[in-house]
């Protein structure tokens, strides 16, 4: 939709994303809450090996839906490599439980309430008035998805963090179109695992 088209280009245009975590930076720590309502530590996470770090607007969004399902398709070759899939979206209760069926067992599936974890990784823009009545006249309800009315979506984003949570791979992107490759993270994975 045309007003969408013009936040993605407000949000190119101003840099939106520059802060978000680089390879080589050190991502930030949270706790946030699983499908099951256990809050989990990041670097806990961590302990036992890298992980996939996926930002993602959550099961409402094919999109999110179909990079999610992609992962599930590579579930063995990510267990293989030695890594994990981690996701935060700010997606809540039945919805969020939604999303972690369509990743799998082995994923960990976060809740980012009020995307308060989005906003510290420098992912979380302000959707405005425009796109939130678009949606509403499509049969959306953003607040309603999220548990909060603060207009705020995540701008998609994978990270490949090692156990110190040092960044090895970065995709971050406003345009919720475009996805990190899974191949392309498992290359890295690779990389990280067995260095040249």
């Amino acid at each position: 939709m045309a007003s969408y088209d013009a936040l993605i280009a407000r949000l190119r245009s101003s840099e939106a994303m520059a802060n978000a975590p680089q390879v080589g930076a050190l991502a930030p720590d949270f706790a946030l809450p699983d499908a099951m309502g256990r809050l989990r530590r990041l670097q806990d996470l961590l302990a036992d090996g890298p992980a996939v770090l996926s930002f993602n607007r959550g099961s409402w969004c094919p999109f999110c839906a179909e990079e999610i399902g992609a992962w599930a398709e590579n579930r063995d070759a990510l267990r293989a490599a030695g890594g994990r899939l981690i996701i935060v979206t700010p997606e809540t209760g039945g919805r969020l439980a939604g999303l972690a069926q369509i990743a799998g067992e082995d994923a960990v599936v976060l809740c980012d309430p009020d995307l308060g974890v989005a906003l510290r990784y420098g992912l979380a823009f302000p959707v405005g008035p425009l796109v939130l009545q678009q949606f509403r006249e499509d049969g959306f309800d953003l607040a309603e998805a999220y548990g909060t009315s603060n207009g705020l979506l995540p701008a998609p984003a994978t990270f490949l963090l090692d156990p110190s949570r040092q960044v090895h791979f970065s995709f971050v992107d406003p345009d919720f179109h475009h996805r990190a490759e899974p191949a392309a993270v498992l290359c890295a994975l690779s990389s990280l695992i067995r260095p040249t």
